[in-house]
């Protein structure tokens, strides 16, 4: 049975280009499931069915996660339709078994009194704080994307009207809000700042934010930053590109906004995406009652 393994995650690597990570967590997965079989006395592939699938789940659905489970089953199933393609086997045990229901995670989000710390660090009487504060107040205003603020160009930037239109994702465009706090911190940064580093390079790009010689922040660079910020404010987590999206969407939950109009402002293709901060903001309400009411 090892034979085919073998031929199995030779495909995976020379005709899938699969990484070295992923090979082993399948070489893995793989053989961990061909120990269960040897365990029932299976010796040919062909023998395997539905059933021994079926009792494999729930042998290790004790001690795993659905989402650890859920890999597994991937790998198995994987491995099977190569067998079923590459003719070693008439038809796919694999086929008819489910995968174990995910329970989506709360997304991460920050208190208001952190928000306004991280706002409150940048040094605006310097080039780089202007910028930086209007880089943190327009990803908080607003809820794009770390990739979305690194690719905002000057064109889509209304400052007069108070909203920017944003390319997200399948290169769809949006238009968001950003109120004034936004809108003063990016006047002060074009104004002031960008002006500046834009003399500095030999043709500045259209990007609305750029390092010192000119060019257009990355999206690691302006990760970079913010990671700073975080540190430097005393935020006692670990802040990921996702927070501050994370954070405004809740916080306007948190505030009555309509769902529909929060998915159109997050650039969602569908509102059960949305929904998600639903739990969130319930969540954190709980939490407030249960902190804050004399009989919680």
């Amino acid at each position: 049975m090892d034979e085919w393994v073998d031929a199995f995650m030779s495909y995976l690597s020379v005709e899938r280009g699969l990484s070295a990570n992923t090979l082993s967590a399948y070489g893995g997965d793989l053989r961990e499931f061909l120990r269960y079989l040897e365990s029932q006395k299976i010796v040919r592939w062909e023998e395997v069915s539905r059933d021994h699938l079926l009792g494999y789940l729930e042998a290790i659905g004790g001690g795993l996660s659905a989402r650890s489970r859920a890999r597994r089953l991937a790998a198995i199933r994987s491995f099977f339709k190569y067998l079923e393609r590459t003719g070693k086997l008439g038809g796919n045990p694999a086929s008819g078994v489910r995968f174990p229901k995910l329970g989506a995670p709360l997304p991460k989000v920050l208190p208001q009194s952190e928000v306004e710390s991280l706002l409150s660090m940048p040094d605006t009487s310097r080039p780089l704080g202007l910028r930086d504060k209007a880089m943190l107040e327009l990803l908080y205003a607003t809820g794009l994307r770390i990739t979305e603020l690194a690719e905002l160009q000057l064109r889509q930037v209304h400052l007069d009207a108070g909203y920017v239109v944003v390319r997200g994702k399948g290169d769809k465009e949006r238009l968001v809000p950003m109120g004034e706090w936004a809108s003063d911190a990016l006047k002060d940064y074009l104004e002031k700042g960008r002006t500046l580093f834009a003399a500095r390079g030999a043709g500045p790009g259209p990007e609305v934010f750029l390092n010192r010689a000119g060019k257009g922040l990355s999206r690691q660079g302006l990760w970079k930053i913010i990671k700073n910020y975080a540190k430097r404010a005393g935020i006692p987590r670990n802040l990921t590109p996702h927070m501050l999206r994370h954070s405004f969407a809740t916080h306007l939950l948190e505030n009555g906004v309509d769902l529909r109009l929060l998915q159109t402002m997050l650039g969602h293709a569908d509102v059960s995406t949305t929904q998600i901060y639903t739990h969130v903001a319930r969540t954190r309400l709980k939490e407030i009652h249960a902190k804050y009411h004399p009989r919680p």
